[in-house]
Parts: C-alpha cells; structure tokens; sequence
C-alpha cells in the first residue's frame, strides 16, 4: 500500500507539471497478475534487454501485454509512465496500464509479436535469424520514424524532445512497422521556452548533436541531427560512425563506440561526415556505401536516384549547426514524396 501512494503522489505530480493532469486513461495491474502474465518474469519472455529495463510478452486470460519492468531507475521509469500516457500514434506502442504496487512501477504495454528491434534487422539479422530489408521497406520505415518525432514536436503544447535516438528504440512489427517503446530520457520544452537548459547528455557515437554536448542543451533539432545518423544507417546496413570511418580513414585503431561523448568526439564526427560527403561526391563513391544488400544484382536509374535524394538528406541532418538542418516535419515531406513515387 506504501509504494502505491508513494508512486501515485510522484506520478501525479510530474503529471500535473509536464501536461497539466492529463493523459490516456489506462488500468491498475496488480504485480501478481503481471507475475502470472509472465510467468515469473522468465527469461525466455524476454521481448528485449536494455540497461535501465527489460520488456517481456505476457499472457492475460483475454489478450496478450508486453511487459516493462526496469531495475533502480527510478526517475526513467515515472518518466515513462508520464509520457506513454500521452501518446496516440500508430508508431508508438501503446500504453494499456500499469502497477504501481512494487517499489518500482511496471507498464504494461499494447501486445507486440517479437520481430526484434530495427538495429537487429539491420545490423545483425544473420545473428538474429531475422529477414533482410529492401530498399521499399527502409524508406516506408524512415518516412514513418520521422513522422513520429513529427508528432513528438508540434503534437503537443510544449514539443517533447525525444533525446536518445538510436536504431534499437524501435520494435519491429510482423509487416516491419516501427514501434517507438522507451521515453527513459525524452523531454517537454518548459514552458515559454525553446530549449531545455542543462539536459542529460548520453547517447551513441554520432547520435548527439555538438551542441547537446559541449553545453546541455537539448532542443528540437538534437532529434533531427539524431535522425540523420539512423538514416544513413538505413542506407548503409553500418552504424553511421563505423561508415564514416572506413570511407575516409585508413587508421583501423578508430573504431565505432558507443556511451557517453565529449566535445571532441563531436567535433571528430564532424571531420569524418565532411570527409565523407566530399569522397562520395568527388570520387564517385556512392555505390560503395549503400548497403549491398539494397545494391544486389545491380541498382535501376530511378532507384538509384531514390538513394542519392535519401543520402543527401542524410547528410543534412546531421550539420554542426542547428539552423542548417531541416526540421522533422520538412525531412517527413521529403521521405513522404520519395515513397510515394517507389513502385
């Protein structure tokens, strides 16, 4: 009974200061129905193992959950709850609940068939047993990630600034849907403000704006320097980091890392993106770092042409300044038209 009014007090109160008591109605488990749910929590439930959480399927009598349940954070899993409550978007997996009985809460989410996340069908679908991409499919996806961080942006009245991007934030569903499922560490814009001063600064090597680094703050367009990165990951079946560093360096020692980033770090990727961008333009490069798989037997003219607009706007959302980059609602026209003219 203490952790319930323990754990409803904070939620309320963050829930009143973020969205002024609003949010989706969702139910109240008890932790000994998501015990069953589980079957005690046991590993071969495990949809996906992450450092603050794991997420397991679950079996009630009349439907099927996937279950959050994270260590000792605290602070990520309150924030969780507090912003899955709001959501109401096709790409994002949607909350049904929650139990407030044990010392940390636990989520209960909409069913999600395991397909593994969008970095495993990227990265390590032969490790994972799991099917390749076409070049259709990476475009539906990107075109629909961008429509989610759209919607984070001006879907509310104070735009929510999602943080940490990274390929492994997505489940994939069993038509290759993405579902975004972890709000450990995205953020509202105070009021009356455009940014957020002094925000955690985390993330992957090349995922995290410069400015996000070197001063804490995190804004609208941290997202879409993220995006660039997990776009170009799309294109190439390479973390961006990795790509980059095999096309213009020789030096083996530089390897992709993953973790916390300094500014010099930042400043690196930079180096490493213009690089990039000047080899594939002046050396006629292009081919060489899509993924060979999109590449197969050969690229037709139209879709080649697909690939060259899709990489320039990878290069674009990741510019050192802000102002450069175009926003989530420009990128998700963008990758809308070039869908829309694939056969």
């Amino acid at each position: 009974m203490k952790s319930i009014v323990n754990n409803g007090e904070i939620f309320l109160e963050k829930l009143i200061t973020t969205f002024d008591g609003n949010c989706n109605p969702f139910r109240n488990f008890s932790s000994k129905e998501l015990k069953l749910a589980t079957n005690n929590y046991d590993t071969m439930n495990i949809i996906i193992e992450d450092w603050f959480f794991k997420l397991y399927k679950g079996f009630l009598p009349d439907r099927q959950i996937s279950v959050m349940k994270f260590g000792s954070e605290y602070d990520c899993c309150i924030n969780n709850i507090v912003l899955a409550s709001q959501m109401c978007h096709k790409h994002i997996l949607k909350l049904i609940g929650c139990c407030l009985e044990t010392e940390v809460p636990i989520l209960v989410f909409e069913s999600l068939v395991k397909y593994g996340t969008l970095k495993d069908h990227i990265l390590s679908h032969h490790k994972c047993h799991l099917e390749t991409l076409s070049w259709r499919q990476r475009l539906k996806i990107a075109m629909e990630i961008s429509h989610t961080f759209a919607y984070l942006h001006i879907g509310f009245p104070r735009p929510i600034v999602y943080s940490l991007m990274d390929s492994s934030q997505f489940l994939l569903d069993e038509n290759c849907v993405p579902k975004l499922f972890d709000f450990s560490h995205a953020q509202c814009i105070p009021e009356g403000e455009t940014q957020i001063k002094d925000a955690y600064v985390g993330g992957f090597h090349g995922y995290i704006a410069p400015e996000h680094i070197s001063s804490g703050v995190l804004y609208e367009k941290c997202d879409v320097y993220g995006f660039g990165s997990l776009l170009l990951e799309l294109l190439t079946g390479q973390r961006a980091y990795k790509i980059l560093v095999s096309c213009t360096t020789e030096d083996e020692d530089l390897q992709y890392s993953s973790g916390i980033e300094d500014e010099d770090s930042g400043t690196q990727y930079q180096d490493l993106l213009r690089n990039f961008v000047k080899k594939i333009k002046e050396d006629n490069r292009f081919i060489e770092a899509v993924d060979p798989i999109i590449v197969g037997d050969g690229l037709c003219p139209e879709i080649e042409q697909q690939l060259k607009v899709c990489m320039e706007l990878a290069f674009k959302c990741p510019s050192y300044s802000g102002e450069d980059r175009p926003t989530m609602i420009d990128a998700a026209k963008q990758l809308r038209q070039l869908y829309l003219s694939t056969s």
